[in-house]
């Protein structure tokens, strides 16, 4: 640490004890003016000894540069935003106007051509007064200023914590009369002394200008005359020049930036840093680096800031600030980019990164006004939106939207709701929310479950509402599940069919039908291995204390809180074939002089069988062109997946995806639950405008990026799956439509048919019992009660037959035809009736069960 200044005589009898006065400035002659020319004496020859035992080298360090982030705009970059601690614009020597090196050397360091990297008559002079205690100034060479510039940096970059930082920075800078002061004057002079030996003049004067502070966070001459008068380096006028020149001593005390300033404001003309100004002017005028012409017309000019602040942060994207600000906390979190969080921070505001995204402005823009239409405030609601897309196949992220405006400004964040510092499309990792309950676009991972245990999606299942007893898996028991409280919509209950169809129509009674074969367990492992996280990074399946509802079995519904980006990722995985990739947001990163640097890691990796995915994509285009996605068609020829979401009218989606590009879209309460179907805005219901949203933004994908055809159903996955039909006459009608549905059949009931059972009694079933295509259609038939058995009468006659069948209740009787008589002669004497015939049966049959009025016809012999 360094010492406390020390009373005059103090520092003279220190200064004498350590090498006496005389001995400094033997020092300064030897190592300045040449090393033929020494101070005799032996306090000199030791003092020169212990000088040339001093450290010599200094490493220049790269500079602390800004770091930018680009997008991509027709496969250009384009500048997103900048981070810095020092904003500074590195300069090459031609690109910095001579009258600025003039005026420096004038002001700072006349002899800077001349002298070995000290000036002796300066720093004499300097330590002369010190010791006096007449002033504190330095006295140093350019060489000096320039070495001193490099250890104060070191300090901000090195520095663990503020303490730390001040007091490195005090031992850099320290010029005071004690002997740590002169110890350190010393030093600085080794280092400059050995710096003039590896470098040029134009080098260092260079490096000098490029490092020096002028004022606030404005470091370089690049960067100083871009704020301050908003005009290149190159630019700079006379006036103007000298301005900047002086401001070198006293960074701080002569900016203009603060009109303000009653002591240096534009209401005295910025009179402290004008004053300064004409000095430098003198100054060039005695060296004879500008005439008196232009000395007098230099003089003449006011001083006349033109402030051109060069914004960072994420808000200078503007639509694209939440991207940024996601690239912004990957950098913060990811180890390619330090050891420690403060460290990646550093390196983000210092390390002159130039980090090209994966934005596509082709696509942000159009998503950007999409999602326009969502306010970003609303009475009656804390509304929210967003919009994600994700390149099929490599996990690039190519849009990123919200509602609200970005600002990380707690002052404006208070002050205006509109604004909003956090990412609704990300883990709360990167900046994001909590999540939002994803609804029935969580369905998608029962739909893979199944087909991943074999199942196929035209099995027949009982999808009415009633009580399913529901496999929480992983050790947590069957849990019951009311039906009341399924929820379908518009209050729907339920049918038998097959998962394809509740997949189209998003019937919840129909997915509990799949989840009573499947564990919930195993569906939200599923989404795990797709890369679904709750948004705070907890595993969906894993329930602990802190998460005892985890596979409870309203989680295939989508009750859990999860991101969007990791939903937009899931739907790429099924339209990649089963090919999972992790989102990314860099594409590449350069350091300062162009050098490439590692990027963080993200990989893609199988997490689904092919015919898993392909089949799930059949079932998922289905629902775009003939179910519930239906209104977010795009109408563009470019074939799509897609699956609706809604959570009991808080919050709504839309999710699919082309071969190429994923979207989704997500509008629902950032905290509360408003019911969105009650609310509306810009002449739309909350909940539909995901449906306006979603269109815009796929559509935009499909011009750039086209689709292809998806590959079509596995065979076996969508084979037609038989059942057993059981038998159901005897039954009540009721009685047999439960047991003909339960067994996963649709039933028809015919009209009543005759019968001797009781009404409402199962007569004819059709098909009968047995093996039957699963889903077949089952008629069924009731007796009206009022049938009758037909009674045997073969062998009777026929007048015994007949009252025979009266006496059984039927009315309408065909008597057998009449005997033929067995000769025409009505003569002849012998002629006699023949007998009566004898009854051989009955049309229709005994035992035949037919109506009272039904037709029965005799069968004679």
């Amino acid at each position: 640490m360094p010492h406390k200044k020390r009373t005059a005589s103090g520092v003279l009898g220190g200064l004498l004890g350590l090498v006496g006065l005389s001995t400094v400035a033997g020092i300064l002659v030897t190592a300045t003016v040449t090393p033929a020319i020494a101070v005799s004496g032996y306090a000199a020859s030791n003092a020169i000894s212990m000088f040339d035992n001093m450290p010599s080298y200094l490493e220049i360090d790269d500079l602390m540069e800004a770091t930018e982030i680009y997008a991509t705009v027709n496969d250009q970059p384009q500048l997103l935003a900048r981070f810095y601690d020092q904003n500074r614009v590195p300069l090459e020597f031609d690109q910095i106007s001579p009258l600025v090196y003039d005026a420096v050397l004038s002001s700072e360091d006349k002899n800077f051509y001349r002298h070995g990297g000290v000036d002796l008559a300066g720093t004499m002079s300097a330590v002369l007064a010190n010791v006096r205690g007449t002033s504190s100034r330095g006295g140093s060479s350019i060489s000096q200023q320039y070495v001193k510039n490099i250890l104060v940096q070191r300090c901000e970059e090195d520095a663990a914590s503020d303490e730390e930082r001040d007091a490195c920075y005090w031992e850099a800078t320290n010029s005071d009369v004690s002997e740590g002061g002169l110890q350190r004057k010393l030093q600085e002079m080794r280092y400059a002394i050995q710096l003039e030996k590896s470098y040029t003049k134009d080098e260092i004067l260079l490096g000098y200008l490029n490092i020096v502070n002028f004022g606030g966070q404005n470091y370089g001459i690049g960067a100083a005359a871009k704020y301050y008068f908003g005009v290149d380096a190159a630019n700079l006028s006379l006036s103007q020049a000298a301005t900047l020149a002086g401001m070198v001593q006293e960074p701080n005390g002569y900016r203009i930036d603060r009109p303000d300033s009653e002591s240096n404001g534009a209401a005295n003309g910025y009179a402290k840093t004008l004053n300064r100004r004409d000095y430098v002017l003198d100054r060039m005028l005695a060296d004879g680096k500008i005439t008196k012409e232009e000395h007098a017309a230099a003089s003449a000019e006011p001083i006349t800031p033109n402030i051109t602040p060069t914004d960072q942060g994420c808000q200078m994207a503007g639509g694209s600030a939440y991207f940024c600000d996601l690239v912004r906390t990957t950098v913060e979190n990811d180890p390619v980019f330090g050891e420690t969080p403060d460290e990646r921070k550093q390196n983000l505001r210092r390390g002159g990164y130039r980090i090209y995204t994966t934005l596509d402005l082709g696509l942000q823009i159009p998503a950007e006004e999409a999602i326009s239409i969502v306010p970003a405030t609303m009475e009656g609601i804390e509304l929210g939106s967003t919009g994600v897309q994700i390149e099929v196949g490599t996990g690039r992220v190519l849009s990123m939207v919200q509602n609200t405006r970005y600002s990380q400004s707690a002052a404006q964040l208070e002050a205006d709701r509109s604004f909003s510092s956090i990412n609704f499309n990300t883990r709360k990792a990167n900046g994001g929310s909590n999540g939002f309950n994803v609804g029935s676009t969580y369905k998608v991972f029962t739909l893979l479950d199944w087909l991943e245990k074999g199942h196929s999606i035209n099995e027949v299942l009982n999808g009415r509402v009633r009580t399913f007893n529901i496999d929480r898996g992983c050790g947590q028991g069957v849990q019951p599940v009311d039906g009341v409280r399924i929820g379908n919509f518009e209050d729907s209950r339920g049918y038998t069919a097959t998962p394809f169809q509740f997949t189209a129509d998003s019937l919840n009674s129909g997915f509990f039908a799949m989840a009573e074969k499947l564990t919930v367990c195993d569906v939200n492992k599923v989404a795990d291995r797709l890369g679904v996280t709750l948004a705070d990074g907890h595993k969906t399946y894993e329930a602990d204390a802190s998460y005892p509802d985890l596979n409870a079995p309203y989680s295939i519904l989508g009750s859990m809180n999860i991101a969007p980006i990791d939903m937009a990722g899931v739907y790429a995985t099924i339209a990649s074939g089963g090919i999972y990739c992790q989102p990314k947001v860099i594409d590449r990163i350069t350091n300062s002089k162009g050098e490439e640097l590692p990027l963080p890691e993200t990989t893609c990796s199988r997490v689904l069988d092919e015919s898993v995915a392909n089949t799930a994509a059949y079932v998922l285009q289905n629902v775009l062109a003939n179910g519930s996605a239906t209104p977010s068609r795009t109408f563009d020829g470019v074939p799509l997946i897609g699956k609706t979401g809604i959570h009991q009218q808080f919050q709504t989606w839309m999710i699919g995806s082309s071969t190429k590009v994923a979207s989704a879209v997500w509008v629902g309460n950032v905290i509360g639950e408003s019911e969105l179907n009650r609310l509306w805005a810009n002449g739309y219901p909350l909940w539909r405008m995901r449906h306006a949203i979603w269109p815009e933004l796929q559509r935009a994908a499909n011009a750039k990026y086209g689709g292809d055809q998806f590959p079509g159903p596995d065979a076996n996955l969508s084979r037609r799956v038989y059942a057993d039909l059981p038998n159901v006459v005897g039954l009540t009608v009721e009685q047999a439509t439960d047991v003909i549905q339960d067994a996963g059949f649709s039933v028809i009931v015919g009209d009543p048919v005759d019968g001797v059972e009781p009404a409402d009694t199962v007569t004819v079933q059709d098909p009968g019992p047995g093996r039957v295509p699963g889903g077949t259609t089952v008629t069924i038939r009731p007796s009206n009660g009022q049938g009758i058995a037909v009674p045997t009468v073969a062998g009777m006659s026929a007048d015994k037959a007949r009252d025979a069948l009266r006496s059984a209740g039927f009315t309408a009787i065909t008597p057998c035809p009449a005997p033929t008589p067995p000769g025409d002669d009505d003569d002849d004497e012998d002629a006699r009736p023949p007998s009566q015939p004898k009854v051989t049966g009955t049309d229709p049959a005994a035992g035949t069960v037919t109506g009272r009025s039904a037709q029965i016809t005799l069968i004679c012999g």
